[in-house]
């Protein structure tokens, strides 16, 4: 008989170590960013943190049935949100994102990244496999996408907006739509892209493009955040300058070193070892998220957890690949390090979505998969 309480022993402790192992690395990262203080970045990220465990615990509980009737319900209440956002919204940092609830700044278009996912696993989970290669499987998931993307985009958020295509992009595809639809897709996307860049993008998102093909060309103007990060990356070595003891975040050199910036806050003093635990980690955590969608016995429970893997997974690459010079800066910050309480608030409903879809996996019969 184990001495450990089943309830304990159920835990997908493979997840949760490395998970809050990342908390604790990220919080020292701000403690560090702030300036050698708790406050006012770090003390609040482990706060938020194990209050949104707490949520993701709760959410582990509901069942297959509860999650199936609230997706579109969720879907409307986050979209009722977007538009407050343009009636009354907050402005902060010449975008209208917001909304003041008080005790905090929510971001709904943040909500909306797993709330997507939801909804289009909701609604492949119940459409006929017959009708997977027509124009049904396509056209109503499409406006569930682009009415929030066009609403994210008056904010405007191109960072946010491309989060929301991916992840009902890769619950599509995981659906089995036929290949040559998203061919097609990118085709087209690529023919549009020169008219998108010069007639869609604002003035500044164009800046940001020229800036990630040459940022050595204004390297203290719009090349300055991906300047003094790759200085920030680069001069941490192999090993890092040690805990609190990097100039760039300390001298205000680094912009944003608490937020988008934080893997270069943390790459300087810890290093490229540190840099390489921190992909480690997040590997170990989306790989645990790949095994629940593998292992889930319906329809439903595999999109519902390859979407929300796919979200966090769109954080990370996006981020780190924006810190490092490899993508233009569009303000996506790094899951479970950055401090904000709207990215870890969508952060965690993934992870919750995941423990409960891993939950429906322990109680499903094993003799044989469902649709």
């Amino acid at each position: 008989m184990s001495v450990v309480p089943a309830p304990v022993a159920r835990q997908p402790w493979r997840m949760l170590f490395p998970l809050v192992a990342l908390i604790v690395f990220g919080g020292l990262v701000l403690y560090s960013a702030g300036g050698g203080s708790w406050d006012p970045y770090a003390a609040s990220h482990l706060v938020r943190f194990f209050v949104f465990l707490a949520m993701a615990f709760v959410m582990s509980f509901f069942t297959r049935d509860i999650a199936l009737v609230l997706a579109f319900p969720i879907y409307g209440v986050v979209l009722i949100m977007l538009l407050a956002v343009e009636a009354i919204g907050f402005v902060g940092g010449g975008s209208q994102r917001w909304l003041n609830l008080g005790f905090m700044q929510l971001q709904p278009s943040e909500l909306m990244k797993p709330a997507i996912v939801l909804v289009l696993a909701r609604f492949y989970a119940t459409l006929p496999i017959g009708m997977i290669p027509t124009w049904r499987a396509i056209v109503p998931p499409g406006l569930l996408i682009l009415t929030p993307v066009a609403l994210v985009l008056l904010q405007p958020d191109l960072g946010t907006s491309l989060a929301i295509v991916f992840g009902g992009a890769a619950v599509m595809f995981l659906a089995g739509l036929p290949l040559r639809w998203f061919v097609g897709a990118a085709v087209a996307a690529a023919a549009l892209a020169p008219i998108a860049f010069f007639f869609g993008l604002q003035p500044y998102q164009q800046k940001r493009v020229f800036t990630f093909l040459d940022p050595e060309s204004d390297p203290l103007g719009d090349g300055y955040h991906i300047t003094q990060s790759k200085i920030a990356i680069g001069s941490g070595g192999l090993t890092g300058k040690g805990f609190n003891e990097g100039s760039q975040s300390h001298l205000q050199y680094l912009p944003e070193p608490h937020t988008d910036f934080v893997f270069a806050t943390m790459a300087e003093e810890w290093g490229f070892i540190g840099g390489v635990a921190v992909i480690a980690i997040f590997a170990m955590i989306l790989g645990w998220g790949l095994k629940v969608a593998r292992h889930s016995a319906d329809r439903f429970g595999k999109l519902l957890a390859s979407g929300m893997v796919a979200t966090i997974f769109f954080y990370v690459a996006i981020n780190l690949m924006m810190v490092m010079g490899l993508a233009p800066v569009v303000g996506i910050p790094l899951p479970f390090m950055s401090h904000g309480g709207s990215s870890m608030l969508t952060n965690m409903i993934c992870i919750g979505a995941l423990m409960m879809v891993d939950r429906w996996n322990r109680k499903a019969p094993r003799s044989g998969l469902q649709r």
